[in-house]
């Protein structure tokens, strides 16, 4: 009968392995729960805190109207305040930036316009971000047409009018937005570049010194955005010619949109505005602020005070990063016809 096998000793080698191995299930067991417990924070307790909305301008204009009709009902939606936060200069893009270096947990949030989110890029080199890869885009909200104006000191009284005076006298006219690269200035370049026109671009500090030249006659034409420019035009002190989207506002169905006109079939643009996060964000973070969007967006409140400003509202087709990214395109030409730099 043969003898048993002798039992092999462990050797100091092997010891040492085991007990690494025994250390690195044992660190897993203690990491793994961690990690699920953050994952399902991420997914399950969104949000846990109050929400930034950044706004990158002052107070009062319309894209800060914009967040706070919309962060109103968006709070009520996720069930925690959502603070506005104006964080204005450099057209916007201040504020971008903001958000830009948040963290990507969803508790801050731009409400942001296509001055820093679509051109601003395209024409000042020292913008530090990205505004595709450095965001996540959550949804459209609205979009503002544009109202292109005469001074009634001009005597240009219709488009036609205009449009024939121009081309007789390269030159002779200025038109005047917001400030150069604002979707106001572009709005402008590409009335002068579908209709083949020589025209001066006169940037001015905002919307109320853009108003004074206009009604006191020292301006012959100017771009607002309609619902800036509608007081003016119905108390007579403006000579409205045309709005800058395809279709009629709902606010104002008797200015005709420029691309009626043949010689402005190309002018298609409006002042729009979206909700983005930082890069990164959550899928189940996405997913509740693109229902709680939805949701905020179909209120039958938010709808009214919305329209009442002269906004209109997307598809439900359509999505902000593809809308985003086929407006840069669309300025992209436009900046480059007027060779706009900041």
């Amino acid at each position: 009968m043969s003898s048993p096998l002798p039992k092999l000793l462990p050797t100091p080698t092997s010891i040492r392995r085991r007990r690494a191995l025994q250390w690195a299930l044992s660190s897993c067991a203690i990491a793994l729960p961690g990690l699920s417990a953050r994952a399902q924070g991420a997914a399950g307790d969104y949000p846990n805190r109050p929400i930034t909305l950044v706004v990158g301008y002052p107070p009062g204009g319309s894209t800060d109207l914009t967040a706070r009709t919309v962060g109103a009902e968006l709070s009520r939606r996720l069930g925690q305040p959502v603070v506005i936060e104006n964080v204005g200069g450099s057209g916007g893009t201040i504020g971008a930036d903001r958000v830009r270096q948040a963290a990507p947990d969803g508790h801050t949030l731009l409400l942001g316009a296509n001055n820093e989110m679509a051109i601003a890029r395209l024409i000042n080199a020292r913008v530090r971000y990205d505004p595709v890869a450095d965001f996540t885009p959550v949804g459209l909200v609205a979009s503002q047409p544009m109202v292109l104006v005469a001074s009634t000191a001009s005597g240009l009284k219709s488009l036609d009018q205009m449009i024939t005076a121009a081309k007789a006298q390269p030159g002779r006219f200025s038109f005047g937005s917001s400030g150069v690269g604002t979707a106001l200035h572009l709005a402008g370049e590409m009335v002068k570049e579908s209709a083949g026109l020589f025209m001066v671009h006169i940037p001015y500090r905002g919307v109320a010194p853009l108003t004074n030249d206009l009604v006191g006659g020292q301006l012959e034409l100017g771009v607002f955005v309609l619902s800036s420019g509608l007081p003016h035009i119905r108390a007579g002190r403006v000579t409205a010619l045309g709005i800058t989207e395809t279709r009629r506002s709902a606010v104002a169905p008797e200015i005709a949109p420029l691309a009626d006109h043949p010689a402005l079939k190309r002018v298609d643009i409006s002042s729009w505005f979206g909700l983005w996060g930082p890069a990164q964000l959550p899928a189940p973070v996405l997913t509740r602020l693109r229902q709680a969007l939805a949701d905020t967006l179909s209120t039958p409140d938010v709808r009214r005070r919305l329209q009442d400003s002269g906004a209109s509202f997307f598809g439900a087709d359509e999505t902000l990063g593809a809308y985003q990214q086929r407006a840069i395109a669309q300025y992209q030409r436009i900046v480059r016809f007027a060779n706009i730099k900041e």
